[in-house]
């Protein structure tokens, strides 16, 4: 058996070390797709709040929470929150992935609005006259002509803010979760051998980016085609 092949049986196969990875990136997919379908729904309607108050004035007083939400999540590091979140909100939970996943969905929402608002406050100020124009109240102009156009417009930073959050996952060791990089410091800390458990971790990570950058990819290019 050669050295390489010592190495691998060592890290991986002994023991079933493997499972260490295979659990670690069960929970790390189970906190970045239920993180996202949060920050998503929270995002768009904080996006929606504040572009409502920059154009018409209303919703001042909800506009005002929201600036203190962006304020208070883009402002303090995303292991703080999290930390806070588990120590703290959280204390009496023993649902560590739960914890996690409303850490980071809440994390998320902050970018994804602030992403989501741009994409609105791009859209030219004609297409809300030529909505109301044809009798759709403010709600439906939103949902039905603006929104659609403010989500291709931002698709490929959408896709951005998901990928960081799938990589940000990495600091749920912190609070003592199994994800993917937490697998991988107990093989190390197993067989004191940190290049092969470490190594595979970035390789796992870099085709989840690289397949989702992909989805994105032809989801964009699907897009486009509709609009010709």
């Amino acid at each position: 058996m050669s050295d390489f092949q010592l190495k691998f049986y060592t890290n991986f196969i002994k023991e079933d070390r493997y499972m260490y990875l295979l659990k670690g990136l069960g929970n790390t997919l189970i906190i970045t797709l239920f993180a996202v379908v949060i920050g998503v729904v929270l995002g768009f309607l904080v996006a929606i709040i504040r572009s409502t108050y920059a154009k018409t004035g209303r919703l001042k007083l909800l506009n005002a929470l929201c600036g203190i939400y962006l304020t208070v999540i883009r402002g303090t590091p995303m292991m703080i929150q999290l930390m806070i979140m588990f120590y703290v909100v959280f204390v009496s939970s023993n649902n560590k992935i739960l914890v996690a996943v409303i850490a980071f969905g809440i994390n998320s929402g902050a970018y994804v609005a602030e992403i989501v608002r741009s994409g609105i406050m791009s859209i030219d100020q004609g297409q809300f006259e030529a909505g109301r124009s044809l009798g759709f109240s403010y709600p439906q102009t939103m949902w039905y002509i603006i929104m659609p156009q403010a989500f291709k417009n931002v698709l490929p930073a959408l896709a951005n803010e998901f990928i960081v959050l799938l990589k940000e996952t990495s600091i749920c060791g912190y609070i003592g979760l199994m994800d993917l990089t937490r697998g991988g410091d107990i093989i190390r800390s197993r067989t004191y051998e940190a290049f092969m458990p470490l190594i595979a971790v970035a390789i796992i990570y870099l085709i989840m980016v690289v397949g989702l950058t992909a989805l994105v990819g032809k989801l964009e290019r699907r897009l486009r085609a509709s609009e010709r």
